[in-house]
C-alpha cells in the first residue's frame, strides 16, 4: 500500500492542547516531508499564532472536507478516537491516532477493517518506543546480555495528588484512568520487547483524594519462563527505577530519563544539537557476566531518544510503501491487554489471552 501523491504530506491535527503543541506539531513542522497544514480549534487560534500559515478550522466537517489534507492526526480525548478516526477514514484521509488507539477492541477492529477497505494508512502514536531509556532496555534485551530472563518490572510513576484540570480525564467512563493513559505506554513497550503474554492478572485502585478513576495499577503478564510487572501510581514522590530486569546472567536497572518531553515543553525544537541525549548521570546500571565468565558492573549510555523517527516512518510508509512505524494491529493488541486487565480486576482472577 503506497500513496500516489508526491511532495510534502499536508497534515492536520484535531486539537492543539498539550498533545498537539508538544508531541505532534514540532515534528510535523520540522520535517520537510510534511506540511503542517491545519488544526481544528473551536474558538482559539493558538496553532496559527505559533506556526505562521497554519489554517484554523472551526468544525471537523470543514477540516475533513478540505481535499488538500492527506493525513489527519486524531489527538483528542480517548473517548473520541474511534468517532473521529472513523470520520477521517471515511473522508479518505490517512490517519494517525494518539494512544490509546481506541477504548474497545471492537472499535479498533472496525477502524482497521475500514482502513484496509479504503487502502488508507492507519497508525497509532506510541511515541515511547522512541524514548532513550526504552531504547537502552531494548538493546540489552535484544543482545541477550542478561541471559534467560526471570523477572521484569516496568514503572511509570508520578506524584500528582491533585485531580487533573482536564475534566474529561477524571470522569468514570471507558477510556479514562491510569491504565489507558500511562498503561498504554508500558503495555506497548512490553509487547515490543516480549510479544503477547499467555495470561495476565491485574489490580487497580483509586489512591488520590476524590479520584473516581484508577490512578494506581499493577498488571502481571505471564510468559512461559518469566514474568513482567507493569506498575503505575500517581502518589510516588520518590520513584523507583522505571526498568528493572533480572536474568540468569545478571541485572539491568534504568531510570525513566528521556529528556524530550521536558525539552519540548520548554520550547526546544527537534533536530537541535544533542536532541534526546540523556545526561551522563542518568546512565543505566548493567551488572552481568560476559561469555567468558567475567562478571562486570558498569554504567551504560542510552541511545538518543527521537520522536522524529516516528514521523520519518509515517512519511516512508505513505510515500514509499515502507512498513508503518507502529501498525494499527499493534495498537489494538494494547487495547486487548487493557480490556483483559479490567476483566481480571473485576473478577479477581487470572485471564488467559
Amino acid at each position: 500500500m503506497s500513496s500516489n501523491a508526491s511532495g510534502p504530506i499536508n497534515t492536520a491535527l484535531l486539537s492543539f492542547g498539550m498533545s498537539g503543541w508538544v508531541f505532534h506539531a514540532p515534528f510535523v513542522a520540522h520535517n520537510p516531508n510534511f506540511n503542517f497544514y491545519g488544526v481544528w480549534e473551536r474558538t482559539k487560534n493558538a496553532a496559527q499564532e505559533a506556526y505562521a500559515g497554519v489554517k484554523t478550522f472551526r468544525t471537523l466537517d470543514a477540516l475533513l472536507a478540505d481535499d488538500a489534507i492527506e493525513l489527519v492526526v486524531v489527538n483528542t480525548p480517548n473517548l473520541t478516537h474511534y468517532e473521529y478516526a472513523l470520520a477521517a477514514l471515511k473522508a479518505g484521509k490517512h490517519v494517525v491516532v494518539e494512544k490509546p488507539f481506541t477504548v474497545t477492541v471492537k472499535e479498533g477492529e472496525e477502524l482497521i477493517a475500514l482502513a484496509r477497505e479504503k487502502n488508507l494508512f492507519l497508525s497509532v502514536y506510541h511515541n515511547r518506543r522512541f524514548d532513550s531509556d526504552y531504547k537502552a532496555v531494548k538493546k540489552v534485551v535484544s543482545e541477550g546480555l542478561l541471559g534467560e530472563l526471570s523477572d521484569v518490572e516496568i514503572h511509570y510513576d508520578r506524584f500528582k495528588p491533585e485531580l487533573s484540570p482536564k475534566i474529561h480525564k477524571e470522569l468514570p467512563h471507558k477510556g479514562t484512568g491510569a491504565l489507558y493513559d500511562l498503561g498504554s505506554h508500558l503495555i506497548d513497550q512490553a509487547l515490543q520487547l516480549f510479544g503477547m503474554p499467555e495470561a495476565l492478572f491485574a489490580d487497580m485502585q483509586k489512591v488520590r483524594p476524590g479520584s473516581v478513576v484508577d490512578d494506581y495499577f499493577e498488571v502481571l503478564l505471564y510468559y512461559p519462563r518469566f514474568r513482567v510487572r507493569l506498575k503505575s501510581n500517581y502518589l510516588v514522590r520518590e520513584p523507583l527505577p522505571a526498568y528493572i530486569l533480572h536474568g540468569a546472567k545478571g541485572s539491568f536497572i534504568k531510570a525513566k530519563t528521556d529528556v524530550q518531553e521536558t525539552a519540548l515543553q520548554a520550547g526546544g525544537k527537534p533536530g537541535s544539537a544533542n536532541w534526546g541525549k540523556e545526561p551522563d548521570e542518568e546512565r543505566g546500571l548493567l551488572h552481568t557476566e560476559t561469555s567468558d565468565g567475567k562478571v562486570t558492573k558498569e554504567l551504560t549510555r542510552a541511545p538518543n531518544g527521537n520522536y522524529a523517527d516516528y514521523y520519518k516512518g509515517i512519511h516512508a510508509a505513505i510515500r514509499e510503501g515502507a512498513p508503518l512505524p507502529v501498525t494499527a494491529d499493534e495498537g489494538l493488541q494494547v487495547i486487548r491487554i487493557i480490556e483483559a486487565a479490567f476483566q481480571s480486576h473485576e473478577e479477581q482472577k487470572v485471564i488467559a489471552l
